[in-house]
């Protein structure tokens, strides 16, 4: 009774005894990650870096609470794949004082950059092609200098009080790639760029025109802001120019119109949508495409709408899955293994089949991909892996019709594009051998959406 006596006296002395919220804190990094000339671009087999157009950065945002730090990431890079995957996640934790599971790493997906699988290209240098998928020493480099870039961030966080959310239309970029003929089967492919006539008549078809905007405040100035648009951020390629392309374009001169802010910017669920219906490859038309989505990524800004924020807005889910194996590779094997090892194959090929050796063997062994979702307050932003179709980020809205939610995709690269159920019955480029996964990928990925979404599990 003593005990109760002094707390009851305590709470007659001080009044109200509920703690204050605690404040979010935030803390950005910003690494150059421009390959040295003669690096391997888009995985390789491709022309190397010639010429530097721009530079490539991995850029990073660290959310601070009382728990464990999140940390998302965008690296200006074709893909992370794999062990890629693993040991950029292992290190960049070890930096942030947090554990590989709170921690997401993106690509951009131009693909005048480099990759990143580390278990792939060992396989490659055991058959004397080592380097010819990407620079191991650069790749390793570009880690540690992240790393230390993330351990200086930390030493200088800030407060954030409110975040504002906004989204606006961009027009005339995105458009389905595939095109569909009145027997339901692929008839055209419009890749990044296009020029058939029939194929750029066609409407724009499935994609989502939105580019969604995330700004944090410390008061009344703005310190970072993500954005959020689903396409494959290319208009040209594949001559060894390394550039952040249309994409990094707006991004820069959104960074010189607001030079206080963090930008940081990451590719939805872009593995079906593309720039084809409107560019044609020609350089003008790069700038032009940026333009476009300088402007929605000005009107998402503008139309953002401000709430206060604290620490408790902030939960943090995973999930992890296990994608189904394409029925190619359940028994290729010894096939991938024979390509490989093939010094009269061509070296597009010996990669190819390294990559895909990697992706089984892992699917075979029980390995699972880390899906997870960022809520903050009423905005939720999910992280999933591959060149995903964009009915997944459709759906994911559909699942919380009242909020707002925001996806990046281009985590792992291992699986390679990941497609719709029925899509696999629809021919095209996308659901061919470029795709690792079975048809069934959908209801696992569905379902995993949902718990992260709409689940009452709690946060981890």
């Amino acid at each position: 009774m003593l005990e109760l006596g002094i707390c009851l006296s305590l709470i007659l002395a001080y009044g109200n005894t509920e703690v204050e919220p605690e404040n979010l804190s935030i803390a950005t990094f910003r690494v150059d990650a421009t390959p040295p000339l003669d690096t391997p671009l888009c995985g390789g087999g491709v022309e190397p870096a010639k010429k530097i157009i721009d530079r490539l950065t991995v850029r990073g945002v660290i959310f601070i609470t009382d728990e464990s730090p999140v940390l998302l990431c965008a690296v200006d890079w074709v893909g992370i794949g794999n062990s890629g995957q693993d040991e950029w996640k292992k290190e960049l934790a070890k930096s942030a004082g947090t554990t590989p599971d709170r921690v997401c790493v993106h690509t951009v997906h131009q693909h005048d950059t480099p990759g990143c699988d580390f278990a792939a290209e060992e396989m490659l240098s055991e058959h004397g092609i080592g380097g010819s998928m990407f620079m191991v020493e650069f790749t390793r480099h570009t880690i540690t200098r992240t790393s230390e870039a993330i351990r200086q961030a930390l030493k200088s966080p800030v407060e954030v009080t409110h975040m504002s959310v906004g989204k606006a239309k961009v027009e005339k970029v995105a458009s389905n790639r595939r095109v569909l003929g009145p027997d339901g089967k692929v008839k055209h492919v419009r890749y990044s760029s296009c020029r058939d006539e029939e194929a750029i008549a066609a409407p724009e078809g499935v994609i989502d025109p939105y580019l969604r905007n995330i700004i944090f405040w410390c008061s009344e100035h703005a310190i970072v802001s993500m954005t959020y648009y689903a396409t494959h951020p290319q208009s040209f390629y594949g001559s060894g120019a390394v550039s952040t392309d249309f994409v990094g374009m707006a991004r820069s001169i959104r960074e010189a119109t607001l030079p206080d802010v963090f930008h940081i910017h990451f590719n939805g669920a872009g593995g079906n949508v593309a720039a084809g219906k409107y560019n044609d490859g020609s350089p003008v038309n790069r700038l032009i495409l940026a333009q476009r989505m300088l402007e929605g990524m000005e009107k998402a800004w503008e139309n953002a709408v401000k709430i206060p924020i604290v620490a408790d807005d902030l939960k943090w889910k995973t999930i992890p899955v296990a994608l189904p194996l394409r029925d190619h590779l359940v028994n290729g094997e010894e096939e991938l293994e024979k390509t490989l090892s093939d010094p009269d194959a061509d070296i597009r090929s010996r990669i190819r089949a390294a990559r895909d050796l990697v992706w089984t063997q892992g699917c075979k062994s029980g390995q699972k991909i880390q899906l997870s979702c960022l809520q903050l307050s009423d905005t939720y932003i999910i992280h999933m892996p591959g060149e995903l179709f964009v009915e997944y980020q459709l759906a994911s809205q559909e699942m919380l019709p009242d909020k707002t939610v925001c996806m990046a995709a281009y985590g792992d690269y291992g699986p390679g594009y990941i497609g719709t159920e029925i899509s696999y019955s629809q021919g095209g480029y996308e659901t061919s051998y470029v795709s690792r996964v079975a048809p069934q990928v959908e209801k696992v990925l569905m379902e995993a959406m949902r718990k992260l979404l709409i689940s009452d599990n709690p946060a981890k």
